[in-house]
């Protein structure tokens, strides 16, 4: 296993959709989804789609802690999809904050749908499918947009909450809640 080197806003692998993964059981995915595994463990984060690590498939791999996925549940274990497809399966979108790997110490306040179902294949050549809801619900439409070259400051509807982590720590939670017109 190995830590790979991740992409940063700005680069083309992160600009283009990921190319569908023929094989699932193909070795080399699997090389592929434990390297990322590593990777996304040692950066820390709890996502990681494979154009991050400049390979342009459609692979993902995440967790959702339980202290984060709220209402007590136990969060998600770690999971590798591989050619996933999201559903909404409501119009309800919440603003959430969202940071990423690819644009490191930065974040924004992003909308997202608040239930979708996922599909995909499996490293071992199994369909899955999975509802998801709050938390669980972001991150894997975060990590499956990097499959179709969006960035997360791209689905924002108000670019004044992007920018640096620490400075955003700043801002006091009227500000941040209040009209933003000028």
């Amino acid at each position: 296993m190995a830590i790979l080197k991740i992409a940063r806003m700005g680069h083309p692998v992160l600009a283009r959709r990921a190319d569908s993964v023929e094989d699932p059981t193909d070795p080399e995915i699997h090389f592929l989804i434990n390297d990322m595994i590593e990777t996304m463990r040692d950066a820390p984060g709890i996502g990681l789609a494979a154009p991050q690590v400049h390979v342009a498939k459609r692979v993902v791999v995440f967790y959702v802690p339980g202290d984060r996925s709220g209402d007590g549940d136990p969060g998600v274990g770690l999971t590798a999809l591989i050619n996933p497809v999201v559903e909404p399966l409501t119009d309800h979108r919440e603003v959430g904050i969202e940071g990423c790997l690819s644009l490191p110490n930065m974040a924004g306040q992003v909308p997202r749908f608040t239930k979708i179902r996922y599909t995909a294949q499996l490293p071992n050549g199994d369909s899955f499918s999975r509802e998801a809801e709050g938390y669980h619900a972001r991150v894997v439409q975060h990590e499956c947009d990097h499959l179709d070259g969006i960035l997360y400051p791209m689905r924002m509807e108000n670019l004044s909450t992007f920018g640096y982590s620490e400075e955003l720590q700043k801002v006091p939670d009227e500000v941040k809640e209040g009209d933003h017109d000028g």
